[in-house]
């Protein structure tokens, strides 16, 4: 019997090259179609599946590969007497090889002007059917379904070695991992088309053996849409990093990404120089980023971050400017945090940067004279992000792990809020401009969350208290002085009057807060008292 691969790919990349090594490993290449007119055209000679079936491909190739002389040759086992009589009874060759990648379904889903009948074509059917059948049959048959692989198969066929046990699982690991994915991503267009969210519902997010998905609803991101949420939630992503450790040296920790991780963000960034990153480092940096892409509008800016709470968030006209403003909220916090950038990092601000211990500095660019300066502080950790992406896609969930379960929750994005004034004194245009920036920042505070701030940066944080008047005192004694004339937020409403009385005895002159207390006319009375504006937006922002 001959000794065959059978080759069908959409994505033809490098299969030109593996196929040749293949040629010259003994084997005859069957193919399909497509991959067959690029293979020929290449000079690899190869056979059409429909002349090795003798049975036609059909129904706009629908049907080309379901055939027991296919899938016969891919899950015999070559051991078993029984199946090799049943090979040689019906003329089933042996297929040892399936190189086989799948429709690009999520690819021409994302495109907005996709039909739904479109959509349904690029649901493969034969390609998901001879991987997994191999991949079950790894034993025997070696199944390939990424690209990257071909090389070192290529070359370890061609030189007559064998390919491990080790590695033919994993191997058909990666398939079933990319398999499921694939599914995952239909079943959560299916479900986020039958509930209304169109044909640009984003079904998936993940890898190569990394991406979501889900049964019986739909998948992550934006098959949520409309509300629809899964009976089953699966969450699969791609292997980035081993990490030193998790949070504390004795928990183990990886860090795991999507396919196609948006280039703004910490799974994309470019580290240009430093020790490889922590498990809190990652965590950190992702909360800088977070703070950082809320003020895009407001020009440069610098955030420092410790612990996942901003320690110091400074604007100004210039990136040294906002990051002095940041660095003199909290002085002493600041040491070995996080600075997150906005604007490019120049050499004078580089120079300040390395006379001080810090783990990580994010920006868009550095400047060589940046560059160069840090090579002064080699364990520095230095990223790099494309800041004219968003940081989120639409529908993104936000999830956190309990004993048991998964708690997943839409992200909480900038709010689209309604101010309203609830006290008799309207802030003052300058007021209104700090009040704007500190709510920016509290929701990027631990619960209880209190940011007293100016306009241009923030004075004092009081994050994670048990009570939000102790979160309040933190914040008004880290101001000290600089809380005369300034603003507080607060992530949720004041369930009594103390945060105010103890706000105006400091010297705050406007808060804004969600309100929504039972008691919030005694915090509105508090404010008119003190002469204190208030403002409620309706909108509260724990973080815990």
């Amino acid at each position: 019997m001959a000794k065959w691969a059978l080759v069908s790919v959409f994505d033809k990349r490098g299969v030109v090259a593996f196929c040749r090594q293949l040629v010259a490993a003994g084997y005859g290449i069957l193919s399909t179609g497509g991959t067959a007119r690029h293979l020929r055209e290449n000079g690899i000679d190869c056979t059409l599946v429909e002349d090795y079936t003798g049975f036609p491909e059909m129904m706009d190739g629908r049907v080309k590969t379901l055939h027991p002389k296919v899938h016969g040759g891919l899950l015999a086992r070559r051991d078993d007497p029984d199946h090799r009589a049943a090979m040689a009874a019906y003329g089933i060759d042996e297929i040892d090889v399936v190189v086989v990648n799948l429709y690009p379904f999520e690819q021409t889903i994302a495109r907005p002007e996709t039909s739904f009948a479109e959509a349904v074509e690029m649901v493969d059917i034969g390609g998901p059917s001879m991987l997994r059948a191999a991949a079950k049959n790894h034993a025997f048959v070696l199944p390939v379904v990424d690209p990257d692989d071909y090389g070192w198969i290529g070359s370890r066929l061609a030189a007559g070695e064998a390919i491990t046990e080790a590695e033919r699982r994993r191997l058909a690991a990666k398939v079933f991992a990319a398999t499921s994915a694939y599914d995952g991503a239909i079943a959560g267009y299916l479900a986020a088309q039958a509930d209304g969210a169109g044909a640009s519902a984003r079904a998936s997010v993940g890898g190569e053996g990394g991406t979501a998905g889900v049964t019986g609803g739909p998948a992550d991101d934006g098959a949520f849409a409309t509300g629809a949420w899964p009976e089953v939630y699966r969450i699969e992503y791609v292997h980035k990093m081993s990490l030193r450790y998790g949070e504390n040296p004795h928990q183990g920790a990886h860090f795991y990404v999507e396919r196609d991780p948006l280039p703004s963000t910490i799974a994309a960034a470019e580290q240009l120089q430093g020790k490889e990153l922590s498990y809190n480092n990652i965590q950190d940096a992702d909360a800088a980023l977070q703070i950082l892409r809320d003020l895009d509008d407001l020009g440069p800016a610098a955030v420092a971050v410790k612990h996942t709470n901003p320690c110091g968030v400074g604007l100004g006209g210039t990136v040294e400017e906002a990051f002095a403003r940041a660095y003199e909220s909290d002085p002493v916090s600041i040491f070995g945090g996080i600075l997150a950038f906005n604007r490019p990092v120049t050499g004078p601000l580089a120079q300040r940067l390395t006379e001080m211990f810090l783990e990580i500095v994010i920006a868009p660019s550095f400047t060589e004279d940046a560059l160069a300066a840090f090579r002064r502080k080699k364990n520095v950790r230095l990223l790099t992000v494309d800041f004219r992406a968003p940081l989120w896609r639409p529908g993104d969930k936000w999830f956190r792990r309990v004993s048991g379960g998964l708690l997943v929750q839409d992200a909480n994005l900038p709010p689209e809020a309604e101010w309203r004034v609830v006290t008799r004194r309207e802030p003052t245009a300058e007021e209104r401009r700090a009040l704007e920036f500190a709510w920016r920042i509290v929701r990027h505070v631990k619960s209880n969350a209190i940011v007293i701030a100016n306009a241009q940066g923030t004075l004092g944080v009081g994050a994670g208290q048990m009570n939000r008047v102790g979160a309040a005192r933190i914040a008004i004694e880290q101001a000290g002085a600089r809380v005369a004339g300034s603003v507080l937020a607060s992530d949720a409403f004041f369930p009594m009057r103390d945060t105010v009385d103890t706000a105006a005895a400091a010297g705050v002159r406007a808060i804004i807060q969600p309100g929504g207390s039972i008691r919030d006319q005694e915090s509105i009375d508090a404010a008119d008292e003190h002469g204190i504006a208030m403002v409620f937006t309706g909108q509260r922002h724990f973080l815990h």
